[in-house]
């Protein structure tokens, strides 16, 4: 137990810089140059979390902690440079989608479990006026290390990793309605992977195959929610997993990652914008 919790702590370090770098990074307006500049430290050390904004306040969901898989979630207020503890998740999860609609935050499946990691199917909706948490319709397609776009007010969950086999699920979740539908799959079933929303289209990069280090991707697909239909596009000069994924303006932006077990990318930034992809630092 003890040495898998010193590769706990070491993946924390690492992934803990790059989640700061990655919130720090979303807030940078379009057009402006940009810089970096270091802000309050999350209370918890966390790896494998679910991060999404509503509003002003950022939100560290689940994750990995030093005693295991964790439900806490807190709350970071980018006005105030100050965090908060808030209502845990109804159950402990890890590796979970994550995505904000109309002023409520939903957090879709995920792995349980510190040693079995058992996919999850659970959608669970948080309330930040009641500080509450509610268990809407479960997912189709139970899995983690997933990926979640929104668009028009509807999320999509994109493919993961359950039961030792990639999901090539693409399923849309209407919170209005609290129903799910299936869409046109992934072409490229993989885990880790990220995904941002540009206009009308979803952008699916990098990842890896059956969650092992040894098979990064650099893929990258492009999905039209009008249509139903999947596209492929010019890959990232950088294969990887885990990564982050941001976008300002019409270009999409990503950042971090790892290539290998107990390492991870803190220089290389990649932005893709009309047909390429562009390497920054």
């Amino acid at each position: 137990m003890n040495n898998k919790m010193n590769r706990y702590d070491n993946r924390l370090l690492s992934w803990g810089i790059f989640l700061f770098a990655l919130l720090g990074f979303v807030y940078i307006s379009a057009g402006e140059q940009g810089f970096w500049s270091v802000k309050a430290p999350a209370p918890t050390k966390r790896t494998e979390v679910a991060v999404a904004a509503i509003g002003n306040k950022i939100y560290v969901v689940g994750g990995f902690g030093r005693l295991g898989v964790t439900g806490r979630v807190e709350e970071y207020d980018v006005t105030q440079d100050r965090w908060r503890k808030v209502a845990s998740l109804p159950e402990a999860l890890h590796h979970a989608g994550i995505g904000g609609v109309n002023g409520r935050l939903y957090v879709i499946g995920g792995f349980k479990g510190n040693l079995s990691w058992t996919p999850s199917n659970a959608v669970y909706e948080y309330d930040p006026g009641s500080d509450r948490w509610t268990a809407k319709k479960p997912m189709p397609t139970a899995r983690g290390a997933l990926a979640v776009g929104v668009y028009q007010d509807r999320l999509y969950a994109i493919g993961g990793y359950a039961d030792g086999r990639n999901v090539s699920a693409n399923e849309r979740y209407d919170p209005l309605l609290d129903r799910w539908e299936s869409r046109s799959p992934l072409p490229t079933a993989r885990d880790h992977l990220g995904v941002a929303v540009v206009g009308p289209t979803l952008y699916a990069v990098g990842g890896r195959l059956k969650s092992s280090y040894a098979n990064n991707l650099a893929t990258h697909e492009a999905y039209e929610p009008k249509t139903d239909t999947w596209q492929a596009m010019a890959p990232m000069p950088t294969a990887r997993h885990g990564l982050g994924s941001a976008v300002v303006g019409d270009r999409t932006y990503v950042i971090g990652g790892g290539p290998r077990p107990g390492g991870a990318f803190s220089d290389v930034n990649e932005v893709f914008g009309l047909s390429e992809f562009e390497g920054k630092t």
